[in-house]
């Protein structure tokens, strides 16, 4: 089985929008439930998943994230609602 890597995208409590990569999005959103996600989501508190999308390389999934977080906020609201 070929592993799979996301890019995805946390609505925060401050209404507020975090990116980040990872090959288990439902591990990682606990992670950062749990304080040991990263440290913009330690210091603000992630509500839930609006937005996860599926590469085949890591590479891949990081890319997307690096354009994702370019975005005006407009546009990352845009994905979201697709």
């Amino acid at each position: 089985m070929n592993k799979k890597y996301y890019t995805y995208m946390l609505l925060i409590e401050n209404n507020s929008l975090y990116c980040g990569y990872t090959d288990d999005v439902e591990k990682r959103f606990q992670a950062h439930l749990d304080g040991r996600g990263a440290k913009f989501t330690r210091a603000h508190k992630p509500v839930k998943i609006v937005y996860k999308k599926e590469f085949d390389t890591k590479s891949e999934a990081m890319k997307e994230e690096y354009r994702i977080k370019h975005l005006p906020r407009s546009e990352k609201l845009k994905l979201i609602n697709m």
